[in-house]
């Protein structure tokens, strides 16, 4: 019994300094988890910062997470910036968060993103930002291309239709009454009664001259914003006949119009699918 006994407790104090039997599986390694996945700001007044939204960063894993940096990053990085909550360590299961403003140095849209670095499954984390500059509260109308020049055309023909970008960079939705082009030119467009902050629609326009000479006019948007109407200054020349383009005039892909040949050079157009000039080489 005695030697039963002896054996029992070298057995145990062996499993003390060993181990015996099978052992608790190790916890999940850590990862971190963004929300929400992307953070939007609208339309903000240009160099005035916006009201902060907040990212919550929570590691699902089930160890620590070492969070070894938190940038800004991309093509507009320095019109966002963030404080945190967080940080060089996150528990299992806790969180933290990110506090995120964005201020415009520019009309139109801007865009970066936050770019987390840890020792978490699947870093680095990529937080996607976007906004959009204004140019002051209220409504705002800006038109892309400012002007259009379609060069000469056979009267009575049309030209394949060229694009004006509408955008509004202002704060609030614009109400659209009109858009209008005057005698020898049309219009097509895309847009609504209204537009939202932020958004944009597109006229399409084209020449189509009554007239031989030189022929100008306009594009004209009537709405609600303060400068209304704004306007697009159109031009063009009616001819009775086109046979080509001289070097550097206007041509719009192969052949409408064609480039003068000019021996012993080759012309073409310097835009194979749209409106470019007519070269040489």
């Amino acid at each position: 019994m005695k030697r039963f006994l002896r054996a029992v407790l070298t057995l145990s104090g062996l499993c003390l300094v060993y181990g015996c039997g099978s052992s608790a599986p190790p916890p999940p390694p850590p990862a971190l988890s963004l929300a929400p996945t992307s953070l939007s700001f609208g339309v903000s007044v240009v160099r005035n910062e916006s009201g902060p939204q907040v990212e919550t960063l929570t590691n699902t894993g089930g160890s620590e997470l070492v969070i070894n940096s938190v940038a800004i990053t991309g093509t507009d990085a320095t019109d966002f910036s963030q404080t945190t909550t967080c940080g060089p360590s996150l528990g299992a299961g806790a969180n933290c968060t990110l506090n995120v403003t964005f201020t415009p140095s520019a009309l139109g849209q801007r865009s970066a993103a936050i770019t987390i670095a840890d020792d978490g499954v699947g870093s680095p984390q990529v937080l996607s930002l976007n906004g959009v500059g204004g140019e002051f509260s209220g409504p705002n109308v800006t038109l892309s291309p400012a002007s259009l020049i379609f060069g000469d055309q056979v009267i009575g023909t049309s030209t394949p239709p060229r694009s004006i970008t509408l955008s509004n960079y202002g704060t609030t939705t614009l109400s659209i009454t009109g858009i209008t082009a005057s005698s020898n030119f049309g219009q097509t467009n895309t847009c609504n009664s209204t537009l939202a902050s932020g958004a944009s629609c597109t006229v399409s326009v084209t020449f189509t001259p009554g007239n031989t000479g030189s022929l100008n006019g306009t594009l004209s948007c009537a709405d609600s914003a303060a400068d209304s109407p704004q306007t697009v200054a159109l031009s063009g020349t009616g001819v009775a006949s086109l046979t080509c383009s001289p070097q550097g005039k206007a041509c719009f892909g192969p052949g409408q119009p064609r480039c003068c040949a000019v021996f012993p050079y080759h012309s073409f157009c310097s835009n194979p699918t749209g409106w470019g000039r007519c070269l040489m080489d």
